[in-house]
């Protein structure tokens, strides 16, 4: 890093710029974003907001991919959407309807070739986790996963040993700097003017961009809960049922707290495994990493891969009958009872909304 700045100072005409300076001055990043029903998902704008944690004069654009009224819709309301989003770049085609690795990754290898970004920034989802990676190995490059901090433009902070340590990484590769990041740790900015100066809207050229190499995965279906409850990885509120609720239909207490509270439902690894809920409600090393303000555990025992994904929830409150629990380490209160008798006089207390 002193090398590189050293030859930097050489060239440029201010031989005393720092090498943190000339970052600064000369950073472009393309974030990676997910969109559904017309609307920017929050983590990606939380990956905007960890773009413009790199450096304040960095430029960020927004890259949404797919095709039809839903891309434009989500295009028209991103530009507004995030003060720190100078473009938002559309590529519009059949091929990118649904997000798969290969035709994400070769998007971003085309749109890098043509802007040069000095980083390329994803949320740590499923998405992220699928095509940085790919992205990354056609670039030739080593990607930084699960960045929760950012010290300086090449030096950042991620989770090691399922979050019992936390590893500073410096990057020293060549561009683009590829990360993802957990976005429980970039807070969106809060009472920002964002119906104002929108970003520009561009098309990307997508002349060079053919199906051939893109045949190894197809895309079958899409499977979803019909339900009200907010977002797991967004929810200010997250009620999750281990492995000692017992049984899928003891599930549905959880389900009916969860509508009186207007949470969340969550579950841990042993609770999916058993198949009490659908593997996209795991939270955990291996599932979605929340980090609402009131996380609420029934049942749940405390294995280390869980906690690793909850334990940034602002207030925790574990109930379980075992009071050598781990859960009750990291909780703010905890209660030593009986689910099921608990989960019942909550639902006979708490009003209807």
């Amino acid at each position: 890093m002193a090398a590189i700045a050293r030859s930097l100072r050489r060239r440029s005409s201010s031989p005393s710029l720092p090498a943190a300076t000339f970052f600064s001055r000369f950073m472009n990043t393309l974030v990676l974003g997910e969109h559904e029903n017309g609307f920017v998902k929050p983590s990606s704008l939380n990956a905007v907001s960890a773009a413009k944690a790199i450096g304040e004069d960095n430029s960020v654009s927004l890259l949404l991919a797919g095709s039809g009224p839903e891309l434009r819709d989500a295009a028209s309301r991103a530009a507004s959407s995030h003060p720190s989003i100078s473009q938002v770049l559309v590529a519009d085609s059949d091929v990118l309807k649904h997000p798969l690795a290969e035709p994400w990754a070769e998007l971003v290898h085309l749109v890098q070739k043509k802007c040069g970004y000095s980083y390329i920034v994803s949320a740590s989802s499923s998405f992220g986790k699928n095509v940085l990676p790919r992205a990354a190995a056609l670039l030739d490059v080593s990607p930084i996963t699960d960045v929760t901090e950012i010290l300086e433009p090449r030096l950042f902070i991620r989770p090691i040993y399922a979050g019992n340590a936390l590893c500073t990484v410096r990057y020293t590769g060549a561009n683009p700097c590829m990360l993802t990041i957990r976005p429980t740790s970039f807070s969106l900015p809060h009472n920002a003017d964002t119906t104002s100066d929108a970003a520009s809207i561009s098309q990307v050229d997508l002349s060079t961009f053919t199906e051939d190499t893109l045949g190894k995965s197809t895309w079958l279906n899409n499977t979803s809960q019909n339900t009200e409850r907010p977002d797991l990885g967004n929810a200010n509120i997250v009620v999750t049922g281990g492995r000692g609720l017992k049984s899928a239909e003891n599930f549905k207490l959880l389900e009916k707290l969860a509508e009186k509270l207007g949470a969340a439902v969550g579950a841990t690894r042993a609770a999916v495994d058993a198949e009490f809920v659908p593997n996209d409600l795991q939270v955990g090393q291996t599932g979605k990493i929340v980090a609402p303000q009131l996380y609420m555990a029934f049942g749940v025992s405390g294995a280390i891969q869980h906690l690793a994904g909850m334990r940034d929830s602002k207030v925790i409150v574990a109930i379980n009958k075992d009071a050598d629990a781990p859960i009750f380490q990291v909780a703010d209160y905890g209660l030593v009872a009986d689910l099921f008798k608990v989960i019942p006089e909550m639902l006979e207390k708490i009003p209807e909304k």
